[in-house]
């Protein structure tokens, strides 16, 4: 009897287990476009854990790890906007609201609907936003676009820079996660 039981608790944990997808390289990257300059910043080693049965979506991103093409902006990014040692990470805690329209099962493109809670600067936000699911093997790709104010997680803009800093910054999130085994 307790063989039995003890196959069934195994077999359900692989059940569990098929249901989930990971990656620790998604990518995040952010747009800010202004009239004097174009600002852009890309992270490759986003960590995401997705339930698909659930559809809980977890995001977690070192601030540190976005890159820029000039050394300079890197350091302003850290130091001055995203103050990186006080705010070293940003969070993304949600569930698929449309779970029921996207099938892990058949590879395909499914419109994902998710509602969390966006942290960034350490400010935590309420979000809601439209993306993209793409099943392909034993893969799920989340790929989303969504634009955030910078006064709405506390992310000042000095007066000097005002003109060079959009004070609207547009996030693309591109994350390709292996199920788990």
């Amino acid at each position: 009897m307790k063989k039995i039981i003890l196959a069934a608790l195994v077999f359900t944990g692989v059940q569990a287990g098929a249901q989930k997808y990971m990656t620790k390289t998604g990518t995040v990257d952010f747009l800010s476009k202004a009239p004097m300059e174009t600002i852009e910043g890309i992270n490759r080693a986003s960590a995401c854990l997705l339930d698909a049965k659930t559809g809980k979506v977890d995001f977690i991103i070192q601030i540190k790890s976005f890159v820029f093409k000039q050394q300079l902006l890197q350091e302003h990014f850290n130091e001055n906007y995203m103050e990186s040692d006080k705010f070293p990470k940003s969070t993304f805690a949600g569930t698929i609201t449309n779970l029921n329209a996207i099938n892990f099962a058949k590879d395909g493109e499914y419109k994902a609907d998710v509602a969390g809670k966006l942290m960034i600067h350490g400010v935590t936000k309420d979000v809601k936003q439209s993306g993209k699911i793409i099943v392909k093997g034993n893969q799920a790709s989340l790929v989303c676009a969504f634009n955030i104010l910078l006064a709405d997680y506390n992310i000042a803009i000095p007066g000097a820079v005002k003109d060079k800093i959009s004070k609207e910054v547009k996030i693309n999130v591109n994350a390709t996660l292996d199920k788990l085994k």
